[in-house]
């Protein structure tokens, strides 16, 4: 089916689906206006149209907006033109967007291109068309109405047909839970009963994020957290067994003891697993979704760095605070702060680059449209 010609559902079968997801456990909805508001959302939303862009041009300018995230094949002939249509709406800590698209080939960026280490999940609702994917464990496919989920920060490709789809894009420290489940459903294809809910709950977000005010976005991300963690459920299929609800306090308490001995060059994933008295499978099963151990307390230590570096009251030496946090080569401390960040020690010191990134929706609107969704997508970043 072509994207022009999807049906779109009725407004009445919309908000009987949203009143479904938000009553299948106990969510703190915002409340829903009884018709759509007549007022703009102030919920910042971000637009990308290629039809404003010369028909040679369309396919480039498509492709620049999702360079952060996806490379997409090449084409042959691009007189023709390339129908690509995008919204996005900043909700904090989350970005969700309606996404049209012609067909085309994609894959994840290589980790050694990458300009910043985006490792987001996407869940990402087909309304009509379908994707397919060949993924870490093998391939996957799913058509209208299906949640897929992807891991932006592994290796994958496919395809997708002329599409119109709605994407929630998920850091990795959202939420622990949101991370447990996210991880163990990554790459595959949510076609379950409380999958189909998560989909009705999407569709509803879709239809009412224009008339929703801003003093609603925590409720709403609270809302969609719990939507996450009651209806993406680990199968037998994807993870070996259940997590426990102790991996969750094991999670916090290694959390802390990680924050604790930031500057301790002898801390490893040893000592870490000592602490918490478990076996080496549950550490590594426990920080499987934040890509390791030591790579968490790598990100966790460079966090805690940038925040000295922007401080104008810390005089030291970059290498001194490299130091302190492990790092024993100056030279290796900047590689691995600009892989993180984008930018080097020495500009966030010199107050080019004043903190953790976190643009204001001015920032955004005053890009360029195609540049527009890599700016949101590295706000979530950290």
């Amino acid at each position: 089916m072509n994207a022009h010609d999807h049906t779109t559902p009725s407004e009445a079968s919309l908000d009987h689906n949203f009143a479904q997801a938000a009553a299948i456990s106990p969510i703190d909805c915002p409340p829903l206006p009884s018709k759509r508001s007549s007022y703009p959302s102030t919920i910042p939303a971000f637009k990308f149209d290629t039809r404003v862009v010369p028909l040679d041009d369309q396919y480039d300018s498509w492709r620049k907006s999702f360079s952060s995230m996806l490379e997409f094949g090449d084409r042959r002939d691009t007189s023709n033109g390339f129908d690509g249509r995008q919204t996005v709406w900043d909700l904090g800590n989350l970005a969700f967007s309606r996404i049209r698209t012609n067909a085309l080939e994609f894959a994840s960026v290589p980790g050694h291109t990458r300009r910043e280490a985006l490792d987001h999940w996407t869940m990402t609702l087909p309304l009509d068309g379908a994707i397919s994917t060949l993924g870490p464990a093998g391939s996957f496919a799913g058509g209208a109405g299906i949640v897929q989920i992807h891991s932006l920060g592994r290796w994958f490709e496919g395809n997708v047909t002329d599409s119109d789809m709605l994407m929630l894009f998920v850091p990795r420290d959202f939420d622990p839970d949101v991370a447990h489940a996210l991880s163990a459903a990554e790459f595959s294809s949510v076609d379950t009963a409380m999958g189909r809910l998560l989909a009705d709950y999407f569709m509803g977000l879709a239809k009412r994020l224009p008339g929703v005010e801003a003093e609603n976005i925590p409720e709403l991300v609270g809302a969609t957290r719990a939507m996450i963690r009651a209806c993406v459920m680990p199968s037998p299929g994807t993870i070996e067994e259940a997590q426990a609800p102790i991996t969750r306090v094991l999670l916090e308490k290694a959390r802390s003891i990680v924050n604790a001995r930031l500057f301790d060059p002898s801390f490893n994933a040893e000592a870490l697993r000592r602490d918490l008295a478990i076996s080496r499978t549950g550490l590594y099963r426990m920080f499987e979704p934040f890509g390791g151990v030591m790579h968490y307390v790598q990100h966790q230590r460079l966090l805690d760095a940038h925040a000295a570096l922007a401080d104008p009251n810390d005089k030291r030496r970059i290498v001194e605070i490299a130091e302190q946090r492990c790092f024993s080569d100056g030279a290796e401390f900047s590689r691995a702060f600009k892989r993180e960040f984008g930018y080097t020690p020495t500009e966030v010191r010199a107050g080019r680059k004043s903190g953790i990134p976190r643009r204001s929706a001015s920032e955004i609107t005053s890009a360029a449209p195609e540049e527009r969704l890599g700016l949101l997508l590295r706000k979530l970043h950290g």
